[in-house]
């Protein structure tokens, strides 16, 4: 690999790499180009986890908004897309999913649905608990990024409307919010712009008036402090060899989240349909 390709900077256990893909035998039953999709989907991640850490300085040399721009028609997906809709690694498929209860609880989202960013939302929120912050704000943590699986693009947007029917109000404040701070830093706060955004937005990117004007609302409000932790968490949770269990938030989830009888999806709530599209992502129509 050449200098400028940022994977030759990453060595590779081949131990961690194999257990990750369910060990010798499940390897020895995959094909060449399974094997080569597998060994690219681990080097983006740890490439991803290198990305988030606050580096002071980068020698790597950024593209421009509009280099970015220019390469829209050069995929074949588009970058907002849910990680539960798209398969972004060349020459990757999408996953068979289990099949989802009849009434469906949010560990069960967890546990079937919410397998790309899952792990990085309970590094988030263990992170937050670690450092003593209330049980809220890390239910926020912990749900941050799930709406990711549905859509990315506006996703604290997103992800507020998804959770507003069943969280604590500062709750899906934080999470709507965070989205806006990312692109702020508040190093009093210990966040600091990362890297990856420079990669994924350009080094050269200005954020929106809309964005401006919500982190200036942000600012201003008293609840400013839910959503920076948000960030904060975020920024530090991104370890590809991390793995915090979901056992650790259950009560927390019990005593925080208003899980309806009916299943997420089928309870008629305003956001319902959002819940029923995570479930059945196959659905043509």
């Amino acid at each position: 690999m050449s200098e400028k390709d940022p994977y030759s900077k990453l060595s590779i256990d081949r131990r961690t790499f194999i257990s990750r893909l369910g060990g010798v035998a499940a390897v020895g039953l995959m094909s060449h180009e399974a094997k080569a999709d597998a060994l690219e989907h681990y080097l983006e991640e740890r490439l991803y986890a290198q990305a988030e850490a606050p580096a002071q300085g980068s020698a790597e040399v950024f593209p421009t908004a509009a280099e970015l721009k220019a390469a829209i028609p050069t995929r074949h997906y588009r970058r907002g897309a849910g990680g539960l809709f798209v398969a972004t690694q060349t020459g990757a498929k999408v996953d068979m999913l289990p099949e989802m209860s009849a009434a469906p609880t949010l560990e069960e989202f967890f546990e079937k649905r919410f397998t790309r960013v899952g792990n990085h939302c309970l590094q988030s929120a263990n992170k937050a608990m670690e450092r003593g912050v209330q049980e809220e704000i890390i239910l926020a943590c912990l749900l941050h990024d799930t709406v990711q699986e549905l859509i990315k693009v506006e996703h604290g947007w997103w992800g507020a409307q998804l959770y507003e029917p069943y969280v604590p109000e500062i709750t899906s404040w934080a999470i709507r919010y965070h989205q806006a701070l990312r692109f702020f830093p508040d190093e009093k706060a210990g966040y600091f712009y990362p890297d990856l955004y420079h990669r994924m937005f350009g080094h050269d990117y200005v954020p929106p008036p809309q964005v401006v004007a919500t982190k200036d609302f942000a600012l201003s409000h008293p609840w400013y402090y839910a959503a920076r932790e948000v960030t904060v968490s975020d920024l530090y949770a991104f370890d590809p060899n991390a793995v915090v269990s979901l056992d650790k938030f259950r009560d927390l989830i019990r005593r925080h989240f208003k899980q309806p009888k009916e299943g997420l999806g089928y309870d008629n709530s305003p956001v319902a349909h959002m819940w029923r599209s995570m479930a059945n992502p196959d659905a043509p129509l």
